[in-house]
């Protein structure tokens, strides 16, 4: 067996099956061979991660985009094309600032086709190996056109956690000691298509911890699938310390849990224990089937919904204020068919996963199992959150897919 595994799932997987008192035993025989009887070189682990992102490409890419789905039928009309009259103009303006700040061999790894299968290639996990090019890569002044990207098409608070991700991954380098593989240099963007007032473009940012997928088309914008999350969640220490991300989403959740009666939360509570990573719509998750469960809001009180929605709110809240409160609107009309689950424990300190989910959205916080850091069991410091748009408005082979599609027909039929 092989005792190196940068996969935690199988860690975990081989944790589980064997028993914990066996498990550390075996880690603890390992400890006792030198080093070098385990260890491989950078070029080593390199090929390994190239080898192990064509696999989860081959795997999660097997079967063309559908979209997330409650039943495996995709519910029609809810995402017409219309404008929005709020203008994408700074963030085209601010693409094409980005790509002239390139040289000729950057834009050729940084552009890609509109339809390019790159929006479906995104991953949270370190060792997946991205296209386009890294903030590591970049001169200072591309670097600050990059971050203007961020900056004309998020909101503040968007751009806030997206610099934050990137400062605690460094803060896992220093904790680590693993330069090469973690660090806030190491998140890449690309571009789909040719930023235009009119014809479908977008782009996407994609690192470990953070994946911001930015769709156009004409004033609508789609921007999921976004994931935030990090390991730690806290700099304790080092060059950011006091960086924390994700305090509120955890915060806002558990008072939502908790200002239910018993009657409420034994509808929202699908399982009172938490062992392990819960969260279901990660990456290669495009087509997953995910049932409604936990408590509805048409079942609960207005306040109730509030809470809910001003939790929607704060993942939302991340996209520039204008297309957000649009987002929120759509959300709002499908309040009655939105769903709360809940997983875990309800006091202060426990951990827990939730997910809000309609035909519209869906969005999921899980504390999980530690992968770089120590312990075997979920915790506090390690946080993953998705957010996803459900029945095929949500990625693609061309982001927004819905719109997309439903753009082509229009163009194609004249």
């Amino acid at each position: 067996m092989d005792l190196y595994c940068e996969d935690e799932s199988l860690i975990h997987a081989v944790h589980d099956a064997i028993g914990r008192r066996e498990f550390l035993g075996l880690m603890i025989a390992a400890s006792l061979f030198p080093a070098h009887a385990f260890a491989e070189t950078p070029e080593e682990m390199r090929a390994r991660f190239r080898k192990q992102s064509a696999e989860a490409e081959r795997r999660g890419l097997a079967e063309p985009f559908k979209g997330i789905t409650s039943d495996g039928k995709v519910v029609d009309g809810l995402f017409p094309i219309k404008p929005t009259g709020v203008s994408t103009a700074a963030a085209r303006a601010a693409a094409e600032q980005f790509l002239s700040s390139l040289t000729t061999e950057q834009r050729g790894k940084v552009m890609l086709p509109t339809d390019d299968p790159e929006w479906r290639k995104w991953m949270n996990q370190h060792f997946y190996q991205r296209q386009g090019i890294s903030f590591r890569e970049m001169t200072a002044s591309q670097r600050n056109a990059a971050f203007t990207l961020l900056g004309a098409s998020l909101s503040a608070k968007g751009v806030r956690l997206t610099r934050d991700i990137m400062r605690l991954n460094e803060t896992l380098g220093e904790l680590t000691g693993d330069r090469e593989f973690f660090g806030e240099g190491l998140y890449f963007i690309t571009i789909m298509g040719k930023p235009s007032a009119s014809e479908p473009w977008g782009w996407q940012f994609d690192g470990h911890h953070g994946v911001i997928n930015y769709f156009a088309l004409g004033d609508q914008v789609v921007m999921t699938p976004y994931f935030a999350g990090s390991e730690p969640v806290i700099a304790a220490s080092g060059k950011y310390q006091g960086t924390a991300i994700l305090q509120e989403e955890q915060t806002q959740g558990l008072k939502l849990i908790q200002t239910l009666d018993d009657a409420q939360r034994q509808k929202a509570i699908l399982n009172v224990s938490k062992t392990g990573n819960n969260a279901l719509a990660e990456a290669f998750k495009d087509n997953l089937v995910l049932d409604y469960a936990g408590i509805r809001a048409a079942d609960l009180p207005t306040r109730h919904q509030q809470q809910m929605l001003d939790l929607a709110g704060l993942y939302v809240g991340n996209m520039d204020e204008g297309h957000a409160k649009i987002r929120m609107d759509e959300i709002k009309r499908h309040l009655d068919a939105t769903y709360f689950a809940w997983i875990g424990g309800t006091e202060s300190d426990s951990v827990f996963y939730y997910r809000i989910h309609s035909p519209v959205v869906l969005i999921e916080f899980d504390h999980q199992r530690p992968f770089a850091l120590r312990g075997s069991q979920p915790t506090r410091e390690h946080i993953h959150t998705v957010m996803r748009t459900p029945n095929g408005n949500d990625y693609g082979n061309d982001y927004g897919k819905d719109l997309l599609r439903q753009h082509y027909l229009k163009s194609h039929s004249r």
